[in-house]
């Protein structure tokens, strides 16, 4: 796959921003870089000799993939004239540590990081991965100053993955031909779409049995969201952190944006009247392509989806205006 060119960027190719040079933010520009996403990678991380460490040794594979720059700076000016800026630095919870003393952590961070990156880089589409990312998101985008459409969140997009790779299993075909979502909060309170999820041409709802002998009903349902929620959880315990599933999801959303695709991808971006949700940032399925997020669609739910997703959208909003968000 050659890497993509932008003509607005007079020929030199596509410039990928990688803000923060973690565990997440090196597997974005590994997973972007092996896909051949940009031409381009800049990371800065404010930990020299870790963000030097990891551009150099992604950069030293790139033989083995498209052609591509990688490199990384504590100089914020290296993302100078991005095309996209990923935001993965955040503060990292601490064991005990509630999910809204995190979000006030992230967003002091945020304050910092997000009016210098808008200076070196005023044309970018902005994708928020920092945790509470929906939360973090919604502040990020008033700190900026951009339009709701170029500033967003990587959201429910690795739920759905999960999500999809649950329901494969479950089914005995390929995570490909399952057509599923997770919307509302990328958390606790996340909402699987079931009345609109898909395994090739069947509905979901109508699908038979599991390849175990069980019926696909509520219970199993419940079971395999169950586990999407505790997914990220149960890989903490084991690792410390996630980073290879994020890196690939966001290097896939990346990809979208980058070379125009309109994938129906369920990013956390602002909405507006929404199925009656207003003034939050949260997942919902949304067309995402080089302009950023554009329309956002509605889904057939059922009353008892519906009533998830305000919830969730309550949750959310909640902890944003603790913070005068």
């Amino acid at each position: 796959m050659a890497p993509a060119i932008d003509p607005r960027t007079g020929g030199r190719g596509t410039k990928v921003a990688i803000i923060g040079a973690g565990a997440v933010g090196s597997a974005v520009t590994y997973a972007s870089m092996i896909q051949g996403v940009a031409r381009h990678y800049a990371m800065f991380d404010i930990n020299e000799s870790r963000v030097k460490a990891e551009a150099l040794d992604i950069a030293q594979g790139s033989q083995f993939a498209p052609v591509s720059t990688v490199e990384g700076s504590s100089d914020i000016a290296v993302i100078k004239d991005s095309d996209v800026v990923v935001i993965t630095a955040g503060a990292k919870q601490k064991p005990g540590q509630s999910r809204l003393e995190l979000a006030g952590a992230t967003i002091d961070i945020m304050k910092s990081i997000v009016p210098k990156a808008v200076e070196q880089a005023p044309d970018a589409i902005y994708l928020m991965v920092a945790n509470p990312v929906d939360v973090v998101t919604y502040a990020g985008w008033k700190l900026s100053g951009l339009s709701d459409g170029r500033f967003f969140g990587s959201g429910t997009v690795l739920d759905s993955s999960r999500l999809r790779y649950l329901i494969a299993l479950a089914c005995g075909v390929a995570p490909q031909n399952v057509h599923a979502y997770i919307a509302g909060e990328h958390g606790d309170s996340e909402i699987p779409l079931w009345s609109s999820a898909m395994v090739g041409a069947v509905p979901l709802l109508q699908w038979g049995q599991t390849v175990d002998g069980k019926l696909l009903d509520d219970g199993v349902r419940e079971a395999i969201h169950h586990d999407v929620v505790r997914s990220a959880y149960n890989i903490i315990e084991g690792k410390g952190v996630t980073n290879y599933a994020i890196g690939i999801s966001v290097a896939s959303i990346l990809g979208s944006i980058v070379r125009d695709e309109h994938r129906v991808l369920p990013v956390s971006s602002y909405l507006e009247d929404w199925l009656g949700i207003s003034d939050v940032c949260m997942s919902v399925p949304s067309i995402v392509g080089r302009a950023g997020v554009g329309p956002r669609l509605v889904p057939v739910v059922t009353p008892r989806e519906y009533d998830g997703l305000r919830r969730s959208a309550d949750s959310i909003r909640d902890v944003a205006r603790q913070f005068g968000f």
